[in-house]
């Protein structure tokens, strides 16, 4: 017994021991970054660097989280530095590496799993957030731009559109996405069937690398800009800059938005669709999205097809006539309005109020949880009531298909490290929110269970996902410090395909230290 009681002494002693020389090593480390940075020539102040004891600490780490499951209960950074100009970032990267601390990069904050501003390992680190770093410089006789990463989608949006009312660019639906991991992982948007990904419209870029080195598309070599268009974000050092290709747009674009329950024919409708959504008009682009909705007589499921036609309402009805007329869509059914309308438009904003789009409307914070796959064969239509029942089990829930096809066809699954192109006919995002942390555990395993009902109908060998919707289910870097290229393949094949070996062999070659590591990020490889 006084064995058995000197022990579990011991054992608590030793435990408090770990904790209190943690705890003294984080504090060491962390006045080695700040009396770095405050001695760096590049002239970091304390304007940008908030440590933990920092009354701004808190506000400033909240301030672009959009997923509340990741704002408390978590391991936060020791410092966050929000750099005003790039030889800041530089002095971030090099005073972090100094002093044995990880990096984890903020653009947007969206990221489901938290991985810009938070760890699972019990190492320190501190984020570099970079929403500062948020110009926009169009040229529009060129139909370039060149945009920081800190910026949003919206506000590339809404300075294009200031310059030009047939300009665009091909990125995503949410406006307070950051262009910074948005770009870096692909994004796709009502234009994807048109221009492809916001990736692919990339011409250039600026990144700060793992030795404080500010390269360019020249000076970092093919290799490097190949990967970090689309290799998702944070492996290869910070991205502080893009140059676009901007893609024209006809005066006024055409949307609609139509809502059919079971009982109106939706099941019939979306089997329709996801068998010619992919060949449809590249001009046209029809997304799906599956919610349960309670009618008189109980539950049931809503399709809601949500398009935007690049051309008039009349040429809009002629193309569907001829290539979807069981949808039924009439004149009233549609809207002619401009590009950047359009915009405000899928994200439920009022027409007119660019205003939200240049600044920065924040995102209702609220719980959020996703998942997503592919589709190469339509869902058998037999087995579709399969997939409603699944779908009335979570009231939170929502599935979103995005037609690929059109120019997504068109490019080599080699062009980026984005894979899914021809073959694929639509993307897959399993989304669901609640607001009460009480509701966490049930909504997560629903999401789990509808994932693994899926299995049979989406792609296979790998079973792919998009890396911009992060999801560690599929696996992590478990060592906290490094990581084998083949214990990554778990889930760098499902983002990648066969693209992630030369992934992992670029980052061999510009990180081959692995000091850009977190818990999915590209392991090196050296043959």
């Amino acid at each position: 017994m006084e064995l058995n009681i000197s022990i579990k002494f011991i054992t608590c002693l030793l435990l408090v021991l770990m904790l209190l020389f943690t705890s003294t090593y984080s504090a060491t480390q962390q006045d080695k970054i700040l009396q770095c940075l405050s001695q760096t020539s590049n002239g970091t102040n304390s304007n940008e660097v908030f440590p933990q004891s920092n009354t701004q600490y808190s506000s400033i780490l909240e301030s672009t989280i959009v997923n509340l499951r990741f704002s408390t209960n978590t391991p936060k950074p020791i410092v966050i530095i929000t750099p005003l100009s790039y030889s800041h970032v530089q002095s971030a990267v090099l005073c972090a590496k100094k002093a044995g601390f990880r990096i984890r990069i903020r653009s947007g904050g969206h990221d489901y799993a938290g991985l810009s501003y938070t760890s699972s390992y019990n190492v320190p680190f501190v984020v570099i957030d970079i929403k500062q770093l948020q110009s926009v410089t169009i040229d529009s006789s060129k139909k370039t731009a060149w945009v920081e990463s800190g910026a949003t989608i919206g506000q590339l949006y809404y300075w294009v559109s200031q310059k030009s009312q047939n300009l665009g660019f091909p990125a995503g639906i949410c406006p307070t996405l950051g262009l910074g991991g948005h770009l870096s992982g692909g994004g796709f948007g009502t234009l994807v069937r048109k221009y492809g990904l916001a990736a692919d419209n990339v011409i250039d870029a600026k990144i700060v690398d793992v030795n404080g080195r500010i390269l360019d598309r020249k000076s970092m070599g093919e290799d490097l800009f190949w990967a970090i268009r689309g290799g998702g974000g944070g492996s290869f050092g910070v991205v502080v800059a893009w140059k676009v290709n901007l893609v024209t747009v006809p005066e006024k674009v055409t949307v609609f938005t139509v809502y059919k329950t079971l009982d109106q024919g939706g099941s019939d409708l979306f089997d329709k669709w996801q068998n010619i959504g992919d060949k449809l008009s590249e001009d046209l682009f029809i997304r799906v999205a599956i919610q349960p909705v309670t009618v008189s007589n109980g539950k049931t499921v809503q399709v809601v097809f949500n398009s935007m036609f690049l051309g008039t309402v009349d040429k809009l009805i002629k193309t569907l006539k001829s290539s979807f007329p069981e949808l039924g869509i009439q004149e009233k059914d549609c809207t002619e309005m401009s590009w950047i309308d359009s915009i405000l438009y899928f994200a439920n904003y009022p027409k007119g109020s660019y205003d939200v789009l240049r600044d920065r409307k924040p995102e209702t914070r609220k719980y959020i949880n996703g998942k997503s796959d592919y589709v190469k064969q339509p869902i058998p239509k037999e087995r579709l009531n399969d997939v409603w029942k699944w779908c009335m089990e979570d009231d939170r829930s929502i599935l979103i298909m995005d037609p690929h096809g059109g120019k997504m066809s068109e490019i080599e699954k080699t062009k980026t490290p984005y894979p899914h192109r021809k073959g694929y006919l639509y993307n897959i995002q399993y989304f669901q929110y609640w607001e009460n942390i009480e509701d966490s555990e049930k909504h997560i395993s629903w999401m789990r269970r509808i994932y693994e009902n899926m299995t049979p109908y989406v792609s296979k060998k790998p079973r792919s996902t998009y890396v911009n919707y992060r999801d560690l289910d599929l696996g992590k870097n478990e060592n906290a410090k490094n990581t084998s290229y083949l214990d990554a393949m778990k889930w760098g094949n499902r983002y990648f395909g066969d693209n992630f070996k030369r992934l992992a062999m670029v980052k061999a070659k510009v990180d081959p230290d692995n000091f850009f590591f977190f818990e999915q990020s590209i392991p090196p490889l050296k043959l």
